[in-house]
């Protein structure tokens, strides 16, 4: 039996070739989301797994540091390292704002992180070259989607950092790179007032009359100008220690809010990047139904070219589950070709140049594979009506 697929592919293979192409990037496109939307997660993990945390400590009934504002006093982590089954304790704070340098600038999460020894939470695990922060000021570790090199000068507010180190895959839930500096430098960058806002608030004070006795006008001013606050405390337990019991003893005791590992998870995912992830659901089922609509339009115009061929088929008896197959046949061969193209230009094209960080999944790819077959196929239900109601006496008229 003449393979009327193959034949009409051979016959017109440029334009065949040059429609797959085309499905192929709206393919593409379509995984490149779903890659987005595991990037955003994989980014709220390994913001979790880089903290070196096992109990995030924030302010009562919020849902802090990531997804909320949070303020705790910076020497509340003393009385939590004294709980059992508590290793170390660190006080953190969390920023996102503008990194200047010179006329460029970078967004970026300045995570403050104390003066302590390797290993403490909130430390970048790891770095790729340089050395950790062993300063208590002005000098700053980077992730290298910056584009910072050591010995670089970095604005935050008012003061300047040097670059000392630089560490990878150290981003916020968002995607952005983190800046780490010192933690006295982190308070400040936070709560800083500009000149003229603490002029005011130094002559709003002296008019006090409360604050005009002798050394309470000074006590006032020195108090304005420190920060006793972090946005949360870092804890890590032994490894023979449950994390929800730790935690319920640092809520029992301390009046704050503790989050296990498994709940900031929740809080990112579930919480922080929810909406994202409907938006991109909401794109992905547009460009199935677009994708759905334009292979249907191509194999119903590729059928029509060939109605006097189907007309002869039927005329020399050729069964009807025969011209379905040879329809089909077609459908799929457009589908591979289109996903093909969209594979490698996702992974070749999109992936490496998209300003958000892209994970293309093999599961995802073989599932996308699976879903283009079907939608080829149902897509090809069109034509192959069109097909079925030929007349065979097309095939001896004018």
């Amino acid at each position: 039996m003449i393979n009327l697929a193959g034949r009409d592919i051979m016959h017109a293979w440029g334009k065949f070739i040059f429609t797959g192409v085309g499905l192929g990037l709206l393919i593409g496109v379509t995984l490149s989301m779903a890659g987005i939307y595991r990037g955003m997660v994989d980014d709220a993990k390994a913001l979790l797994d880089n903290s070196g945390a096992d109990l995030w400590v924030v302010q009562k009934d919020t849902i802090g540091p990531y997804a909320e504002p949070s303020s705790v006093y910076d020497d509340t982590w003393r009385s939590i390292r004294g709980i059992q089954g508590v290793i170390r304790t660190a006080n953190v704070t969390y920023l996102t704002m503008q990194v200047h340098q010179g006329e460029r600038d970078v967004r970026a999460m300045i995570t403050g992180i104390m003066h302590s020894e390797l290993g403490t939470p909130g430390w970048p695990p790891y770095l790729i070259a340089g050395r950790q922060i062993t300063r208590s000021h002005y000098e700053a570790v980077v992730d290298i989607t910056t584009g910072f090199k050591i010995g670089d000068r970095l604005q935050i507010r008012r003061n300047h950092y040097s670059v000392v180190g630089l560490t990878k895959r150290m981003v916020s839930s968002s995607g952005d790179p983190m800046v780490f500096i010192p933690l006295k430098d982190a308070q400040e960058a936070q709560f800083l007032k500009d000149n003229d806002a603490i002029l005011q608030q130094r002559r709003r004070t002296s008019q006090n009359l409360a604050f005009k006795q002798p050394g309470v006008f000074e006590a006032v001013i020195a108090s304005q100008n420190t920060n006793p606050y972090v946005n949360a405390i870092l804890v890590q337990i032994e490894s023979n220690h449950n994390a929800e019991e730790v935690a319920k003893t640092i809520r029992r005791w301390k009046r704050l809010t503790v989050h296990t590992r498994s709940q900031m998870e929740e809080i990112l995912v579930g919480k922080l990047i929810a909406t994202s992830a409907k938006q991109i659901g909401m794109f992905l089922v547009i460009l199935s139904i677009v994708s759905s609509a334009i292979v249907a339009f191509i194999i119903y115009t590729l059928t029509l070219g060939k109605i006097r061929e189907i007309a002869v088929l039927k005329l020399i008896g050729t069964r009807n589950r025969t011209i379905i197959n040879l329809i089909m046949q077609q459908a799929i061969a457009l589908g591979v070709i289109g996903f093909v193209v969209g594979k490698i230009t996702a992974t070749l094209v999109m992936a490496p140049i998209f300003p958000k960080y892209v994970l293309l999944e093999p599961l995802d790819s073989v599932w996308g594979f699976i879903a283009v077959i079907v939608i080829c196929v149902l897509s090809s239900i069109f034509a192959i009506r069109t097909a079925l109601k030929v007349d065979p006496a097309e095939a001896i008229g004018g």
